[in-house]
């Protein structure tokens, strides 16, 4: 079973997800960071808080007393350290001359910079580099190491770059392509192969190794 493959059996079943969710490059950042240990429902009912009250700009965000802030983010879970996340985000992505001026950095440079970025790891600064610059790469998490360590195609204790590596060498480089399938993968983890999963509905089934079929 090959990577393409295997997108390809979840397109069919699924069809196109048209993620990420956002209106404008900036809010997708702003989920990205905000998305970090909760759930997607939590970071809309966050961002439409910081939209009500005019604060879903750089400049908003850093004018604003972090309290205030924080309290508007407090449905995503841990908002005292988000909100300062988000600030150390702003901060740096104003003084880097926002999205004109990093759209023509190289990937390799901007993916460097934005880890830079306090409190921004590898799966948040790809989360942002594919969906809010349309970079070709490939987003590493959680629910990947879970379906592609049960069809034996990683080993789920790899680190993230090895991973990350892996899949940007077996598949052709398009952001969109990458787009759809870890929308794919959220999609499929969420809803058959979970924690404990539905072997029986599984559209994989038939090629995975731990099927329980």
């Amino acid at each position: 079973m090959t990577y393409i493959q295997v997108y390809k059996k979840l397109f069919k079943y699924y069809g196109p997800q048209c993620w990420w969710p956002g209106d404008t490059p900036f809010e997708v950042m702003v989920g990205a960071i905000l998305t970090q240990n909760t759930a997607w429902t939590n970071v809309e009912r966050a961002i439409k808080n910081l939209k009500i009250n005019d604060c879903l700009t750089p400049e908003a965000i850093l004018a604003m007393p972090q309290k205030n802030l924080a309290m508007w983010l407090k449905s995503s879970g841990y908002f005292n350290i988000k909100a300062q996340r988000l600030r150390s985000y702003c901060r740096w992505y104003v003084a880097a001359g926002q999205l004109k001026k990093l759209k023509a950095l190289d990937t390799t440079i901007l993916r460097k910079q934005l880890l830079s970025v306090n409190g921004v790891g590898p799966e948040t600064a790809d989360d942002i580099l594919l969906y809010a610059f349309e970079r070709p790469v490939f987003v590493i998490d959680a629910y990947t190491r879970r379906i592609f360590s049960r069809l034996r195609l990683v080993d789920a204790e790899e680190g993230y770059e090895t991973l990350r590596g892996r899949f940007e060498k077996n598949l052709v480089q398009d952001a969109a392509l990458f787009n759809e399938y870890h929308a794919l993968i959220v999609r499929h983890a969420k809803e058959i192969c979970k924690k404990r999963p539905s072997c029986e509905v599984c559209c994989l089934a038939a090629v995975c190794p731990s099927s329980e079929v």
